[in-house]
């Protein structure tokens, strides 16, 4: 009976005289649409036992044909005509016809006007109405689609196993990045460098670049961060047209230039210590990517705002790479993110830990005057869960265990082969020219020797006079309270005496820090230690200058 509104409008704009008519595509196309409804239907509200049973009793009426149910196809019908048919010898039929439809607000809510029909010949014209429509060629029996419906439904007799539930969960959970493996295509002659696993990565990424404006690119060491980065700029390259500014640590300049060069990105690459000088003049860039970016920890920086700024000036899209994200409080991970979300952009979703631990969002907002669905209020959260399920939008990140578990292959075991039946299947990545890349086997060993040797260089790094030699550094600059100026003749402050109390106990610790410091780079070689000491004499020269 009801079409939509843009199917009113199309027939009615045709040039083809009497509408579209009917076939049997047409009736495939509106029989499913009809079940669609009807699904859409039953998965609204609550489930309570009252309508599961009475769903169920539904479906065992049309299972045992006590219940038929037709869709009239041939043309719209508006009329509403009930009949009813009883052991009674003086109006065996009774017909009612109105306004009411059979729906829960025709017969519930409106006020309809409906009449009874008693007259025998009114009734058995209506009765023979009703059957040239029930016979129909067009008039389809869904009765058999309403019942699979509901049998699929909450309502069914038996509960589906609880894999299926977590099938289902795995798939709503997974949307997004489901998303975004499909709608992004990696260029051809990238294409064939990557391995799965870095082509899904740049995929999901260039999902959360495009949906949420960033996304951090946190794998671990080793599974190819910046040819993941690269790759995502190239993609918004080539779909949208948009330009690249690469920002990065000045030792890795010459090696994200050849990158540019190499996958002919429209790029500039910038050190990161140039930024206050640069950004401000820089034309507009409409991507930046920043290589280690957890070096962006203190918002407080000159850097960081020089950086933050040219990102709210240009409206850029960010593309952030860094193994380690996070160091020390979650503080390091909301500080990256506020490089290109707002503080208090709504982000769809609440620390919900946080929330429950205070006592719901009405306290929240007395207490903090922030918006709950907001980045600062992620900010105010210690809870672990919390910040997982912000970073689930904004973040990448995969581990070697991860990776090995589930886009490695298993090398075939070579049978008759002694000397391998005590190995286990080595696991491989495979390049798409068919060399293979090993896992290594992880097993630690000890290692043994002898440091007491005489003329053995390490015995001579624990000797007495080397350990004593560090130990008798007096290293002024991390112990100024034991410079301080006799004060016998003046009596000091609250604040000055706190002031060398202070200065006296983080004297011996950072004393005690820098000396072990020291003793490691010896440990790792004498160029190592030498080193150190010039940069610590270095250090000493300009601190008597700043004197």
């Amino acid at each position: 009976m009801n079409k939509l509104p843009q199917d009113d409008l199309y027939e009615s704009r045709s040039l083809i005289a009497g509408g579209q008519g009917i076939d049997n595509r047409k009736v495939i196309h509106l029989r499913k649409r009809i079940a669609q409804e009807f699904r859409h239907q039953l998965a609204l509200g609550v489930p309570n036992d009252e309508e599961e049973k009475a769903l169920r009793k539904l479906s065992a009426q049309i299972k045992a044909k006590k219940l038929v149910v037709k869709l009239f196809l041939k043309h719209s019908l508006h009329a509403k005509l009930y009949l009813v048919h009883r052991h009674d010898t003086h109006s065996p039929t009774v017909g009612f016809l109105g306004s009411s439809n059979l729906t829960l607000s025709g017969l519930s809510y409106q006020g309809e006007l409906n009449v009874d029909v008693l007259d025998h010949d009114a009734c058995g014209k209506l009765q023979q109405w009703f059957d040239d429509r029930w016979s129909d060629h067009w008039c389809i029996d869904i009765s058999e689609e309403l019942a699979a419906l509901i049998d699929e439904s909450w309502a069914r007799e038996t509960q589906p196993p609880p894999y299926y539930i977590y099938l289902k969960i795995a798939y709503h959970l997974s949307q997004e990045a489901r998303a975004g493996l499909s709608e992004y295509k990696i260029p051809r002659d990238i294409d064939v460098q990557l391995f799965e696993f870095q082509k899904a990565a740049v995929q999901i990424a260039a999902h959360h670049v495009n949906r949420r404006g960033g996304v951090l690119i946190g794998d671990v060491v080793g599974l190819g961060k910046t040819l993941v980065g690269a790759t995502l700029a190239r993609i918004l390259q080539e779909d949208f047209f948009l330009e690249t500014l690469i920002i990065c640590p000045k030792n890795l300049v010459s090696m994200w230039q050849d990158y540019v060069d190499r996958y002919r990105l429209l790029a500039k690459v910038l050190s990161i210590s140039r930024v206050q000088n640069e950004l401000p003049d820089l034309r507009r860039y409409r991507v930046v990517l920043i290589d280690e970016s957890h070096n962006l920890r203190n918002r407080e920086g000159k850097r960081y705002r020089a950086i933050q700024e040219y990102i709210a000036i240009n409206e850029c899209r960010c593309i952030l790479l860094s193994a380690t994200p996070y160091n020390k409080t979650y503080l390091d991970l909301s500080a990256q993110l506020r490089l290109f979300v707002p503080e208090d952009k709504d982000l769809g979703l609440r620390p919900e830990g946080l929330l429950a631990e205070i006592g719901g969002e009405l306290e929240f907002i007395r207490r903090h005057q922030a918006a709950v669905r907001s980045l600062r209020a992620f900010e105010l959260s210690e809870h672990a869960d919390d910040w997982r399920d912000l970073m689930k939008l904004y973040m990448v990140r995969r581990t070697r265990s991860f990776i090995q578990a589930n886009y490695t292959k298993t090398e075939e075991q070579l049978p008759l082969e002694k000397e391998w039946q005590n190995h286990p299947p080595r696991q491989y990545l495979e390049f798409p020219d068919g060399r293979r890349a090993y896992f290594p086997e992880r097993k630690p060993q000890t290692v043994k020797f002898h440091s007491e040797e005489e003329g053995s260089p390490y015995a001579t790094l624990y000797s007495e006079e080397v350990v004593e030699a560090i130990n008798s550094l007096s290293l002024p600059r991390y112990g100024l309270g034991n410079y301080a100026v006799s004060t016998q003749r003046r009596k000091l402050t609250p604040s000055e005496e706190q002031q060398l109390k202070g200065l006296s106990r983080a004297g011996k610790r950072l004393m005690g820090f820098s000396r072990t410091n020291l003793y490691k780079r010896l440990e790792s070689g004498g160029p190592a230690f030498i080193q150190s000491l010039d940069r610590h004499i270095l250090r000493n020269y300009i601190s008597l200058y700043a004197i």
